[in-house]
């Protein structure tokens, strides 16, 4: 039995010890039939890699320009399936030469990427790491959204990392799991409808319909049929069969252009692209365009990177609005964007607002497109009758300046409270939200640490920067005691008119506190620029009040910017014809922003705009681009740039220093210290070059700042702010 059970245990053994061939035998074929050691996941060690194509191009989510290129990796052979080029992956980055293994390149830290490309065989010699994960297999980054990054980013001297941050959303897998809805058939063609009343608007839409690529500039008439125009717009390009994208500067006009879209072509025909949507909603509506379920994208500048299919129009809505400037790096303007996807996909291009920007006449006078206005009968019409207050005005009525209002706008709100609400524009918010002295008109100043005096609702004036309250000013120039408002913000004119007009409901409408529209009743609306709401049936009149204040700012687009903003509040006015509607601006009337809106003439104001920055070589006619940093940062980046030969560098001068607790502007010194900006300006014809070079020169300075160098610069291509 011992015996038995020995030979159970430890199996016969020959002479030498070894076991019999039937055991060997055993032994082998469950040798054979073992699985493979388990590649390791995120490193893959010991994984085969793909048969076909084993090399991956990825393009690696590092936003420093002297990273902006591809990056090879292997690809394992169980991510084969997955890895197609345009998905999202992770991969290791950063390890050295000398993290080498089996032939492999380990180590590094996890990095999110896209994967553009799959090849043979790599132009990299040394060992390549392999991919680590392929986050998902949905396919988000097509060919023509990549060259369309690649231009933006060259077009702003930025990163492509950088430029599809913002052309791709964030990944949400529950909206990526969920299927997008079937595509909805188009019906044909809407009617012209009111685009009848333009010159060329009907045939701009059978132009888009029959699936030609009309490029056109429009000035769009008062009142609120402009986003009825868009959608019948955006109708007969799908009824071509093809795509339509539309951008607008805020939530509350892309709210209009989507209820019109929805009355004419019915729900589900559009998807809606805005940042406060929701990551997951975004990505779903996102995901839907990208997928084909539909084919007609409005929304914010989110929106200029919208991927939809055959795209046969592009549109944008009020150029001119700050909104359109994107605020994160390379920081590029949705007009440009869609001017490159114009180009790209040989689209027809829309560029509309009530009023008309530099840049858009520059498009007509050099006939890239066409203009789409209205007969001047038809202005007249439409536009309400503009009145003017200036200086002479108000010297010969003393109680008016003292009041702010002139008997000419109390007249105007009288009356129109008669026939519904009264619009009064304030270019301030707040109360009052700077003083000066009474009798010299000194701006004042805090005596602690020189920042401007505010006034609140109630109590003594205190400062805007340090919070000190002052009890005892007095002015250091004429030793006057007394303090006056340089600019009434908005509560503080509510506030007045409310007095005035004691049975009259006072609403206002601003930054903290934004309204979209208000009943046609009697009433007066204080808002400050740019947050008018639109009125049922139209405002009755409306008072354009300090426009001296939006005037003599500092900029090169004061005139331009004032005058968008006065024909945008204007335009929410009944038409002079049998409703009177009317605007009463308190400006200088012989300035040319004043007489342009009197006449209603945008696109005039523009074009001597346009004469006068060509004379002197300003944007748009010549491309600029801004250089600040420290004093020392910015004098050798300009050494070290090879910039053309026809570039001209003006300054550099000091910028503002950034007072400590104020909001920090994008570009703008860190509060307290000290910078400064140079212009680099190029003749046309330039642009890219002066980009490639700034490109190449702060690749190289980033690159030498990462090992402790350098001090970086800020790079930014068409300023909006040059003084």
């Amino acid at each position: 039995m011992s015996s038995e059970n020995g030979q159970g245990s430890g199996g016969a053994r020959g002479a030498d010890g070894t076991a019999p061939p039937e055991q060997l035998a055993l032994i082998r074929e469950s040798v054979r039939q073992a699985k493979a050691p388990r590649a390791k996941p995120r490193t893959w060690r010991g994984a085969a890699l793909a048969e076909q194509l084993p090399v991956a191009r990825v393009l690696v989510d590092k936003g420093v320009l002297h990273l902006d290129r591809y990056f090879d990796y292997a690809v394992p052979e169980e991510l084969d399936a997955d890895a197609q080029p345009g998905v999202r992956v992770r991969v290791r980055f950063g390890a050295g030469r000398h993290r080498v293994r089996d032939g492999r390149r380990e180590g590094g830290g996890l990095i999110d990427g896209f994967l553009v490309a799959r090849l043979a065989e790599s132009d990299y010699s040394g060992p390549l790491a392999a991919l680590a994960q392929v986050v998902s297999p949905e396919v988000v980054l097509s060919e023509e959204l990549l060259s369309l990054a690649r231009a933006v980013a060259d077009r702003y001297a930025g990163s492509l990392a950088d430029v599809l941050q913002l052309a791709v959303p964030p990944r949400n897998a529950r909206a990526e799991k969920a299927a997008s809805p079937a595509a909805l058939p188009v019906a044909g063609a809407p009617d012209a409808g009111s685009w009848g009343r333009y010159e060329q608007g009907g045939a701009f839409l059978e132009a888009l319909a029959s699936g030609s690529a009309p490029r056109a500039v429009w000035n769009a008439l008062p009142g609120p049929e402009w986003s009825d125009e868009l959608a019948r717009a955006v109708g007969a390009t799908l009824a071509s069969g093809r795509g339509a994208l539309v951008v607008l500067p805020d939530g509350r006009a892309v709210a209009r252009v989507d209820a019109a879209l929805t009355a004419l072509l019915g729900a589900g025909r559009h998807a809606v692209l805005t940042a406060d949507a929701g990551p997951e909603k975004r990505y779903r509506e996102w995901l839907a365009v990208r997928r084909g379920s539909v084919r007609a994208v409005i929304g914010t500048r989110a929106a200029m990177f919208a991927p939809v299919r055959d795209l046969g129009l592009v549109a944008l809505w009020d150029d001119g609005d700050d909104s359109h400037s994107e605020q994160h790096a390379p920081q590029p303007h949705a007009r440009e964007v869609l001017l490159l996807r114009a180009a790209q996909d040989k689209c027809a291009f829309l560029l509309g607002s009530w009023s008309c920007t530099v840049e858009a006449a520059q498009l007509v006078e050099s006939g890239w497109a066409r203009p789409l206005v209205a007969g001047r009968e038809q202005v007249r019409a439409a536009a309400p009758l503009v009145r003017t207050v200036g200086d002479g005005d108000l010297a010969r009525d003393e109680a008016a300046r003292a009041a702010r209002l002139p008997s000419l706008a109390w007249q105007a709100v009288r009356d129109g409270l008669k026939q519904g609400p009264v619009l009064v524009q304030v270019p301030r918010r707040g109360y009052v939200p700077r003083l000066a002295c009474a009798r010299c008109r000194e701006p004042a100043r805090c005596r602690h640490c020189a920042g401007p005096m505010e006034a609140r609702d109630a109590g003594a004036p205190w400062c805007a920067w340090c919070g000190r309250e002052e009890t005892g000013w007095h002015c250091p120039e004429c030793g006057g005691f007394r303090l006056r408002a340089q600019v009434v913000g908005a509560r503080r004119t509510a506030e007045e008119l409310g007095r005035a007009f004691p049975a009259v409901p006072v609403r206002t409408s601003g930054r903290e506190h934004v309204l979209d529209t208000v009943p046609g009743t009697p009433a007066l609306v204080v808002s400050t620029p740019g947050a008018e709401p639109v009125a049922e049936g139209g405002y009755a009149a409306a008072l354009l009040l300090d426009g001296w204040a939006m005037l003599g700012r500092p900029d090169l687009r004061a005139g331009e910017d004032a005058l968008r903003r006065w024909m945008a509040a204007a335009a929410l006015v009944r038409g002079q014809g049998a409703s009177r509607g009317t605007v009463v601006v308190v400006a200088e009337p012989t300035l040319r922003p004043v007489q342009a809106l009197v006449r209603w003439d945008p696109v005039g104001h523009a074009v001597r705009e346009l004469a006068e920055r060509a004379e002197l070589g300003f944007p748009p006619v010549s491309r600029m681009a801004s250089v600040a940093g420290g004093a020392g940062a910015v004098a050798g980046f300009l050494a070290g740039a090879e910039l053309p030969g026809d570039a001209e560098v003006l300054g550099p001068v000091p910028l503002p220093v950034t007072a400590p607790g104020r909001p920090r502007r994008t570009g703008a010194p860190p509060p307290g210290e000290q910078w400064e900006r140079a212009l680099i300006r190029v003749p046309p014809g330039s642009g890219a070059a002066l980009a490639a070079a700034l490109k190449s020169a702060q690749a190289a300075r980033m690159a030498r700042a990462g090992r402790g160098g350098e001090e970086p610069v800020w790079v930014r291509i068409d300023p909006p702010d040059i003084g």
